[in-house]
């Protein structure tokens, strides 16, 4: 296929790629704030391409103390909006689980919501990574599931980007970009991280990462030619997570 920078990133979607990170889910975290919020939302997604979401809400200590009961029951209201509205959409739910000292306590005690069956969507601290990062791999793999880091171009105290995720990698971590972050919606350093990571293939999947309606309208920014060559194999392995 034959990319015109002038066609945008949204275009591109074909109906098998599923959305792995988004915060839909109405009054349960930093996204959307209502239910009419959260079904304009994913109208927005729609009219760009989207037929598959994974909506993945914060499970983030006292800050977002959600519950795989909370986040279902949720959920399930959702879907029954959409069903009875006809959007031709499906919806799923896992978590973004924050490695933070309450993780290893979920750990211990309940099963996570995940992504087909054994992805489990994380994401560090924004000041440093987490003090037991190798030790929560360990035990996350040792129990089956296949951690996701979300967005580590984010990340900005990884002195060299890449050099600490090809390490991660090898200690059996997953990585997923913001498509935001190649709107600049982040600044410019994140912008530039997030090409460095995708040029050195070390990215396995993206995702949006929608909270609010603005979102949606920084994403129609991506336009680049080159930004759709580099996202092509994460593109497709989003396909296999539904």
């Amino acid at each position: 296929m034959i990319f015109s920078r002038k066609i945008p990133l949204y275009e591109f979607f074909p109906k098998e790629f599923v959305d792995i990170h988004s915060h839909l889910l109405p009054g349960i975290d930093d996204g959307a704030k209502s239910m009419e919020e959260s079904l304009d939302l994913i109208q927005g997604l729609i009219q760009m391409g989207f037929t598959r979401l994974i909506t993945t809400p914060h499970i983030y200590g006292s800050v977002w103390p959600n519950t795989p009961e909370i986040i279902r029951s949720k959920a399930i209201l959702l879907q029954e909006e959409i069903q009875s509205r006809k959007l031709p959409v499906s919806l799923s739910f896992a978590a973004e689980y924050m490695l933070d000292e309450k993780f290893m306590q979920y750990l211990d005690t309940s099963s996570l919501l995940t992504i087909k069956n054994k992805y489990v969507l994380i994401e560090f601290p924004n000041f440093q990574a987490p003090l037991q990062l190798h030790e929560i791999l360990f035990r996350l793999n040792s129990m089956g599931y296949e951690p996701i880091l979300a967005h580590p171009e984010r990340y900005t105290y990884f002195e060299n980007v890449i050099n600490n995720i090809e390490e991660l990698k090898e200690i059996g971590c997953l990585f997923q970009l913001n498509l935001l972050s190649l709107a600049k919606h982040y600044g410019t350093n994140v912008y530039e991280t997030a090409i460095k990571l995708l040029k050195a293939g070390v990215i396995d999947f993206v995702g949006t990462d929608v909270h609010r309606k603005y979102h949606l309208d920084t994403l129609k920014k991506i336009t680049s030619k080159k930004h759709l060559k580099l996202l092509e194999t994460p593109f497709k392995n989003n396909f296999n997570l539904w």
